[in-house]
């Protein structure tokens, strides 16, 4: 190779080098800051012979941070942390646990910190993501509720080059709880079927799924998710493949139309289906949850309705197969451990829907404001668990709730929201003892940027 070559193959190496580089200065120059501030106060005062009227209220203050770069061929890199921090200036009775971490004490969390790339350059509508992130589907959850939401290392493809139809295939292999979760912790079946394990962990930390679920390692949950959706049709099948812990496959498919009557009324019906099975080593029945059983549960579910305008009214009904005197409670239940809660009759705090032999019905109206000019929706609701005695609780029963959640978006303050949420379960608990139940209100306060 000649000089000239040689100098023309340095000079080229060294302008696609400088290239590759002010690329990926702009990568992150080019970066995406985005977050939420949030304000929580929580206010429950409880009812019934077992709460004693004990009054608890807390008041937080946090959100997270993220910032995200500019994508350099497809790749783009991610980070997010959360906070929460008692606020304390009222005279607190008992702190609400579910505002703040282990102990009632402030924390923060890296949530996130990811590698997100983009196959679309090859001609590809599919997108992976690897890291700790944010995951939601069906039966795993963010479940954001209060402060800080549950948050998970995964691993994920998504692939959307059929119109209409996702197709994703996802590792998980842990979970940070977020603050939620502290209302449950140690709760037993209630726990585990309200999107939370029964064993004992803190929040703001990340654990093996199969150790913080049943105390022993796995390889965590695979998923298989496809989703068809258009216009008037939708369908979802996922199946979360929990190794040595049980597989749970999701079906849920709904269609709306015009009603022939009148152009304005749009009716619509959905249905659910869970079926839950004990796989590999089993490993529940090592966490003194199964004794040598297996899990074999199903949850069939279905919802009809009907927008008019801006009114939407509609009315679900669920059912769970039920338990005998010989089974443990977790047996027949649906067992939702990671933060998942899809099911139609689920309300804003009692979730006894997924215990065994549990029948629950619930409706629902909602009304948007807008054309009166004002951003703002209000919804309501009433829900209804009529539960056997091998549910979980040794007492059979029927547990309701009745609730609203006013959102409102002020015109003149771009991203705001103002949220007041009630709810007033009756008989949420009830044992021999007696019955526990309350009064709740929430005023929350999310600014998005």
């Amino acid at each position: 190779m000649n000089k000239n070559r040689v100098l023309s193959l340095v000079a080229l190496m060294s302008a696609s080098f400088m290239s590759a580089n002010d690329s990926l200065s702009t990568m992150f120059s080019d970066g995406n800051v985005s977050g939420q501030i949030r304000a929580f106060y929580l206010d429950r005062e409880f009812q019934g012979t077992q709460g004693n009227t004990t009054h608890r209220n807390s008041l937080a203050l946090g959100g997270h941070l993220k910032y995200e770069t500019a994508e350099y061929k497809g790749l783009k890199l991610g980070v997010a942390f959360y906070t929460t921090n008692a606020i304390k200036v009222f005279d607190y009775d008992v702190l609400d646990p579910s505002l703040l971490g282990t102990g009632y004490e402030n924390y923060s969390i890296l949530g996130e910190a990811y590698i997100d790339y983009s196959f679309k350059e090859y001609g590809s509508d599919t997108q992976m993501k690897l890291g700790y992130q944010r995951y939601d589907t069906p039966m795993m959850g963010s479940d954001d509720v209060r402060m800080i939401p549950n948050t998970f290392e995964a691993y994920k493809l998504v692939n959307k080059d059929i119109e209409d139809v996702t197709v994703q295939v996802a590792q998980i292999t842990s979970i940070s709880y977020g603050t939620y979760s502290n209302l449950f912790i140690g709760g037993g079946v209630v726990a585990t079927t309200s999107g939370y394990p029964s064993l004992a962990y803190e929040t703001g930390k990340y654990y093996n799924l199969g150790k913080i679920t049943t105390g022993k390692s796995t390889a965590g949950v695979t998923n298989i998710l496809a989703k068809f959706k258009n216009e008037n049709f939708f369908f979802i099948a996922s199946n979360d493949y929990a190794w040595d812990i049980y597989n749970t496959l999701y079906i849920e498919a709904g269609a709306k139309w015009n009603c022939l009557l009148n152009e304005n009324i749009h009716p619509f019906v959905k249905a659910q289906f869970i079926k839950q099975n004990s796989v590999g080593g089993n490993y529940m029945q090592y966490s003194n949850m199964l004794g040598n059983g297996e899990i074999d549960s199903m949850y069939e579910a279905i919802k009809v309705g009907a927008t008019y305008n801006n009114l939407t009214f509609s009315a679900a009904y669920s059912t769970v197969t039920s338990n005998n005197s010989s089974d443990t409670s977790y047996k027949n239940a649906i067992n939702s451990q990671f933060g998942g809660m899809p099911s139609y009759t689920s309300s804003m705090v009692s979730r006894h829907q997924f215990l065994a032999g549990t029948d629950a019905s619930k409706v629902t109206g909602k009304y948007l404001f807008k054309d009166l000019g004002v951003n703002l929706s209000a919804l309501g609701y009433y829900a209804s668990y009529d539960m056997d005695r091998y549910s979980g609780y040794g007492l059979q029963r029927v547990a309701t709730e009745a609730g609203f959640d006013i959102k409102y978006y002020p015109q003149y303050v771009k991203n705001l929201q103002l949220r007041f949420r009630g709810n007033f379960p009756r008989k949420f608990a009830e044992t021999s003892a007696g019955d526990k139940g309350w009064n709740e209100y929430r005023f929350i306060v999310n600014y998005t940027f």
